[in-house]
C-alpha cells in the first residue's frame, strides 16, 4: 500500500511539474539593463500581461503555470520584439545586437529554425538589391540587369512561399500554423487574402480553420475583398 501512494504521489508531482514553464534570459545589449520584459497574450480584442521581469545585469527571470500552449508575444515596455510560445519545459531566451533566440522547448525550436531560415532568405534578397546597383554602376545593360534580377526575386519569393507555407502545413494542429498565417497577414495595411493564402485555408483542416485567430482574419479578408469587388464592378 505505501509503495502505491508514493507511485501515485510521484505521479500527481510529475503532472504538476509538467503544467509548469520558466524562462531564463540573458542579454548583452547594455541599454536593456533595467528595462522592463512582459509576456503578453490574446484575450478577445486585448492583449493581456501574463508575466513580467525587470533585465538586471544582462539577466530576467520568468515562471508560472499553463492551462494550454498558447502563443504569446515579448514585449519590451510597449514595443514588440519576438513572438514566443508558452508551454510546460525551460524557455531559454538570448538577445545580442544580432537579435533574439528563443528556444528550448519543442515548439520554439521550432519556430527559431523557421525564423533562421526566414531571416537567411531575407538576407539573401538584401544581397539581391545590392546586387542590382552594383551591376548598373558597372555599367551593365539595363535591359539585362531588370531581367537577372527580376529571376533572382522570384525565386526568393517562391522560396519564401514555400517556406511558410510548409511550415504552417507542418504545424495546422498547435499553435504556430495560426499564428504564422497571421504574421503572413500583418504587414497589410487590411486583412487581405493573397493567392498563397487562400492556398494554405483551402488544405488546412478544420481545426485550423476554426481556430479563432484564423476565422477573424479570413471572415474580415474575405468581407474586405468582397467590398473591393463590389467598388470596381
Amino acid at each position: 500500500m505505501y509503495k502505491l501512494y508514493f507511485f501515485l504521489f510521484c505521479a500527481l508531482v510529475c503532472a504538476s511539474c509538467s503544467k509548469k514553464y520558466k524562462i531564463e534570459g540573458v542579454s548583452s545589449v547594455s541599454m536593456l539593463d533595467g528595462k522592463m520584459l512582459f509576456i503578453k497574450v490574446q484575450s478577445g480584442d486585448r492583449l493581456v500581461n501574463i508575466d513580467s521581469a525587470e533585465v538586471v545585469h544582462g539577466l530576467f527571470k520568468m515562471k508560472g503555470k499553463v492551462d494550454s500552449t498558447v502563443l504569446a508575444s515579448l514585449y519590451m515596455d510597449e514595443d514588440c520584439i519576438m513572438p514566443v510560445v508558452i508551454e510546460p519545459g525551460d524557455i531559454n531566451i538570448r538577445i545580442d545586437n544580432a537579435g533574439i533566440v528563443i528556444e528550448g522547448t519543442p515548439l520554439n525550436d521550432c519556430f527559431n529554425e523557421f525564423v533562421m531560415k526566414k531571416n537567411s532568405l531575407d538576407d539573401r534578397a538584401y544581397e539581391v538589391e545590392h546586387e542590382e546597383s552594383r551591376m548598373i554602376m558597372d555599367g551593365k545593360d539595363l535591359q539585362t540587369v531588370h531581367e537577372e534580377i527580376s529571376r533572382k526575386r522570384q525565386a526568393l519569393s517562391d522560396e519564401m512561399n514555400s517556406l511558410a507555407k510548409t511550415f504552417i502545413q507542418e504545424n495546422y494542429e498547435n499553435v504556430l500554423g495560426p499564428g504564422v498565417f497571421i504574421m503572413l497577414g500583418s504587414g497589410m495595411p487590411y486583412p487581405l487574402l493573397t493567392p498563397l493564402m487562400e492556398e494554405i485555408i483551402s488544405d488546412a483542416p478544420d481545426v485550423f480553420k476554426n481556430n479563432f485567430m484564423v476565422k477573424a482574419y479570413v471572415d474580415a479578408a474575405r468581407e474586405n475583398m468582397e467590398r473591393m469587388k463590389a467598388a470596381g464592378s
